[in-house]
């Protein structure tokens, strides 16, 4: 006789991470009737994640806004991330078109700051129960698909049954590895270094971001008056910073086109960074189980699109799956449908941030609208819309695209030769 329902799942979706896709992911299912319990390996509550770009691009302030997150954000003194590119051709700098809306934008904000708030607001939302010191060890498999997790807790070892378990773990994960699947790796050419400032004045209080090819660059306001600072040099570059990571770390800021004044300003946390940051891929799903965040997919930081597309994702995965895992659908079926649109949605941004990693140079069409941004307002706009990922590559790069910015770039020549 089959056991009564409340017996067969102690919730109906057990995270494994409650950082940041976790945390959403627990709110948004459940406000859609879900019963949750969100593991974390960390007993700290106030636990963050420390090597970021503490950047949400604009894709993901709707996630925001629904979460309810903007005015905290906003009293906490998230930074509005508008932001200037220098290329080879002068600095893109993407302003509103007269008598237009502004331009879209999400938020600077330190993860000291996000993570806490998010997961406090995710322990405040019923239905759900924030699990914390809760590290998962396994998967439970039935008849071939995932039914639950394994923990260890401060209390011992812990079964933990559901309908569905959802990997928000990073890309490490343990969900991952502990069911099994597979794991596409990419290798990245640069290697990255970042600090925090304090009095650190950037022209217009804006973020930078430095495009040297193949070496980059970027410097992004944050709340309480704190600027990130990062480099991610070819790693051509590596023994230098090896032999002397404080004087290299400085030799290559200052040497930045408008570079930001370290030397008068305070730095108030240590170089941090990594040698080898490869681009993970692995499939969203598996009977039982999803994947999210950095355990669905890692890109490039120096794209900082990481927090963007944790926030994305754990949307997806709750318009997809809330009412199955509630138990009025069918899973599988749901299941299908949010890994076509993570597909749809980010395959082509990471095949582009891929090939980027190789620490090339811009190739033939990046070239010709970096170029056309750096000289004229209307592209310069469409450059942002890209970097904030509300394009992808396809409309980044279209035909159509590339005929006006060669167009403006002719104009340019012509301009010149006058």
């Amino acid at each position: 006789m089959p056991r009564p329902e409340s017996a067969e799942h102690d919730y109906d979706v057990v995270i494994s991470g409650a950082g940041l896709a976790g945390s959403a992911a627990a709110i948004l299912l459940a406000r859609r009737g879900v019963r949750v319990a969100l593991l974390e390996r960390r007993s700290d509550p106030e636990a963050y994640k420390v090597l970021c770009t503490h950047s949400i691009t604009a894709n993901a302030y709707p996630v925001l806004d629904e979460l309810g997150l903007v005015p905290a954000l906003e009293k906490a003194g998230a930074v509005h991330n508008t932001a200037r590119w220098y290329t080879r051709w002068g600095w893109i700098e993407p302003k509103p078109a007269p008598g237009g809306p502004e331009l879209p934008y999400a938020y600077n904000v330190r993860r000291s700051t996000l993570d806490p708030l998010i997961r406090s607001r995710a322990a405040q939302t019923p239905g759900v129960d924030l699990l914390l010191g809760h590290q998962v060890s396994g998967v439970v498999r039935e008849g071939g698909r995932t039914v639950g997790v394994r923990a260890s807790t401060p209390q011992g070892e812990r079964e933990i049954r559901a309908r569905l378990v959802v990997g928000a773990d990073g890309k490490d994960s343990a969900v991952a590895k502990h069911a099994g699947m597979r794991t596409w790796t990419h290798q990245n050419n640069r290697f990255g270094y970042l600090a925090h400032f304090r009095n650190l004045p950037l022209r217009d209080g804006i973020g930078h971001t430095w495009f040297l090819e193949p070496d980059m660059a970027y410097a992004f306001p944050n709340d309480d008056g704190v600027t990130v600072l990062a480099v991610l040099p070819d790693k051509k570059r590596l023994p230098e910073f090896r032999e002397d990571l404080e004087g290299s770390f400085a030799a290559f800021v200052r040497a930045l086109p408008e570079a930001p004044a370290i030397d008068s300003a305070e730095r108030v946390s240590k170089i941090i960074g990594t040698v080898d940051y490869p681009l993970h891929m692995r499939k969203p799903t598996a009977p039982g189980l999803a994947l999210i965040g950095d355990a669905a997919l890692t890109g490039d930081p120096l794209w900082g699109v990481g927090c963007g597309w944790a926030l994305e994702s754990a949307r997806w995965l709750a318009e997809a799956v809330a009412p199955a895992a509630a138990g009025r659908g069918d899973l599988g079926r749901s299941l299908k449908r949010y890994a076509r649109k993570h597909q749809r949605k980010l395959s082509g941004h990471q095949t582009l941030a891929i090939d980027f990693a190789k620490s090339r140079p811009f190739n033939g069409g990046e070239e010709l609208v970096f170029a056309a941004a750096a000289r004229d307002a209307a592209m310069a706009r469409h450059m942002h819309l890209f970097a904030s990922r509300l394009i992808g590559p396809v409309r980044f790069l279209n035909p159509v695209i590339l005929a006006k910015a060669s167009l403006i770039n002719i104009r340019h020549r012509w301009a010149d030769e006058d």
